[in-house]
């Protein structure tokens, strides 16, 4: 593509944009920043939730006595993918299921509520201990995964202006 081309396309583009009302998600105004710290965590009841919650306050920062309550019910499950001859298994698929529920503090009806899915692998060794280490490593990374999402998932669909 030719550069007069391109500068063409390329300010035809952030005309378009900012004609349909595009606003950056971390801008001054943007939902990003309107929400840091200001979504609440239920205590964690097990290992997934802890580390679906600790990626979620790196991202969006502890919110206690924030504006909002997330709610989320986690839900994984592991599948045998691959197999040696003499039917040892030697990769898994750990799924995860993340439903979660956005609420404004002190109020029952739901801001926003959504689902994502994901998965991770991990390989099975000879060793029970690298065995536990890689799923473990494996969980971690799928609750990683699940938080980035809904948090994702929330900024796109949160109405930064005040009602």
């Amino acid at each position: 593509m030719w550069w007069s081309d391109r500068r063409t396309f390329l300010t035809g583009a952030a005309a378009a944009l900012a004609g349909c009302g595009f606003e950056p998600v971390y801008g001054p105004e943007g939902a990003g920043n309107l929400l840091q710290g200001q979504v609440a965590l239920a205590s964690p009841d097990g290992e997934l939730d802890y580390l679906f919650n600790r990626r979620f306050e790196e991202r969006m920062g502890r919110g206690a006595g924030g504006a909002y309550t997330l709610t989320v019910d986690i839900s994984t499950e592991r599948a045998s993918l691959g197999t040696t001859s003499a039917g040892s298994t030697t990769r898994y698929r750990l799924d995860g299921i993340a439903d979660y529920t956005l609420r404004e503090a002190g109020f029952e009806a739901p801001v926003f509520q959504g689902s994502t899915r994901a998965f991770t692998g991990y390989s099975a060794t000879g060793s029970t201990v690298a065995t536990l280490a890689a799923e473990r490593d494996a969980r971690e990374r799928l609750m990683v995964i699940l938080a980035d999402q809904v948090i994702d998932e929330i900024l796109l669909n949160a109405d930064p202006r005040p009602a």
